[in-house]
């Protein structure tokens, strides 16, 4: 790969053909539409796929995808911590269809819901129910403050720690199978 480590989307689309790319979004994201020929390896797993992403990165270049483009980049880190060059998508997904480039989605699949989605949710859920909670019992106002701060921290560091949590749920998870059948397909 040349010396850049990102590439915009109409380049990505240029270069589709010679690219491995590896989508680090969650299953649920990743089934609501990927680049064509993307390999879902969750941020959470990428440890686990290293042997099978550094085969592939020895046979071409590797890009790796997102929906913003933030944890494609500590992705893209994290390989090259490992020895790994890897690219990353500028943009992530969101630029990548703002542009009108091809996205697939599994046949038979019901759309989930982005991680952002389910972020908001998880954020006014709590908000909510600390700001009621918090007409009988005052202390649990701290609830709401504690969401408010952590969103503040959230947008000033472009890191995101309910995020992370709620990668964690099962159906934001990939089944063992799929995990295996990825990588299988990335060592073949």
């Amino acid at each position: 790969m040349e010396l850049t480590t990102a590439l915009t989307a109409d380049q990505a689309n240029d270069r589709l053909h010679e690219l491995t790319v590896i989508d680090v979004r969650t299953p649920g994201e990743y089934a609501s539409g990927h680049l064509p020929g993307a390999h879902n390896i969750p941020l959470d797993h990428l440890d686990t796929a290293l042997p099978a992403l550094r085969i592939a990165a020895d046979r071409g270049d590797l890009l790796v995808v997102c929906a913003s483009g933030a944890r494609s980049a500590t992705a893209s880190r994290r390989l090259a911590d490992q020895g790994i060059t890897a690219a990353t998508l500028t943009g992530g997904t969101t630029a990548w269809t703002q542009l009108g480039h091809d996205t697939h989605r599994p046949a038979g699949t019901r759309t989930p819901w982005a991680m952002d989605r389910q972020v908001r949710l998880a954020a006014g859920s709590l908000v909510l129910a600390g700001l009621l909670a918090g007409q009988r019992w005052s202390a649990a106002r701290r609830l709401s403050a504690g969401v408010a701060g952590g969103l503040v921290f959230s947008a000033l560091t472009d890191t995101c720690g309910m995020a992370k949590i709620l990668a964690k749920l099962p159906h934001n998870q990939p089944r063992t199978a799929d995990l295996d059948a990825t990588l299988a397909a990335l060592t073949g």
